[in-house]
């Protein structure tokens, strides 16, 4: 699955849009918690009862997802990684040591404070039974309106600060969690430079080294082009083909023209 990213920041970032193909499961739990957690903080700031809706849905889905498996432990070994390949940097010639210090001080207080945490730390929230009437009822469709879900309507109209309370009682162990794998990511995407592409009639094919331990790949092209990357593929060979967009009432299709783009791969 294939996630956009509107850049943002200067001129130049502001003009572009980033395509983000995760290249192993570990990234694609990274890509979909990030997304669920900055769903979830945008929401919980606005006080009506639709924001808080879905507010509340991205914090089951973040609970649905790290039930699966051990997200903690996954995270403790990549934090872990990121800091003996950036320890490796020292040495090196115009590294910016300052930065590289700053950078992996934080990598170590992320580290420390998930450590500190016990193995089932969100286990009180999947033990909550408010949020599990919620959870059950969200799998049929409209199944939390008014009529199903009493208490929960009832929460929903109470006072915004009692909502914004229990909310941060909520995020308390899923923010340590969150904020870890948030900054990860940037790291990750932070460690590698894009590259000028050229995709020959709309299609392009990358072999990866078997050594490089790529993760993730971004494909950045120009804001308001009708062209967007169609990405499939592995760690060690993946194949890009870029589509035209015609509109939502029309299937894409396969551009023909050859197209520049920017190409990053993040180990």
């Amino acid at each position: 699955m294939t996630t956009a990213n509107a850049q943002s920041g200067s001129n130049a970032e502001a003009a572009t849009i980033t395509y983000e193909q995760p290249l192993s499961e570990r990234l694609r739990t990274y890509l979909r918690l990030e997304f669920l957690y900055r769903q979830t903080l945008f929401n919980q700031q606005s006080s009506d009862a639709w924001s808080t809706r879905s507010a509340m849905s991205a914090i089951l889905d973040i609970l649905a997802i790290t039930a699966r498996g051990d997200c903690r432990t996954d995270t403790l070994k990549e934090l872990e990684r990121q800091l003996v390949v950036l320890n490796e940097f020292r040495d090196k010639s115009g590294v910016d040591s300052e930065r590289l210090d700053s950078i992996m001080k934080q990598l170590a207080h992320h580290r420390g404070e998930l450590n500190s945490m016990p193995g089932v730390f969100m286990q009180s929230l999947r033990d909550s039974e408010f949020l599990s009437a919620i959870r059950h009822r969200s799998a049929i469709p409209g199944g939390t309106c008014e009529f199903d879900l009493r208490d929960y309507h009832h929460w929903l109209n109470q006072d915004f600060a009692i909502r914004q309370g229990d909310f941060e009682n909520w995020m308390s162990d899923i923010r340590i969690l969150c904020e870890a794998i948030s900054y990860l990511l940037w790291v990750i995407r932070q460690n590698a430079r894009p590259r000028r592409e050229m995709a020959v009639a709309g299609q392009f094919q990358l072999n990866l080294d078997r050594d490089s331990h790529c993760q993730l790949l971004r494909i950045t092209l120009p804001a308001g082009t009708d062209l967007f990357p169609e990405i499939s593929g592995s760690h060690y060979r993946c194949s890009v083909r870029f589509l035209k967009w015609q509109g939502v009432a029309t299937r894409p299709i396969q551009a023909e023209q050859d197209i520049p783009f920017l190409l990053t791969t993040c180990t």
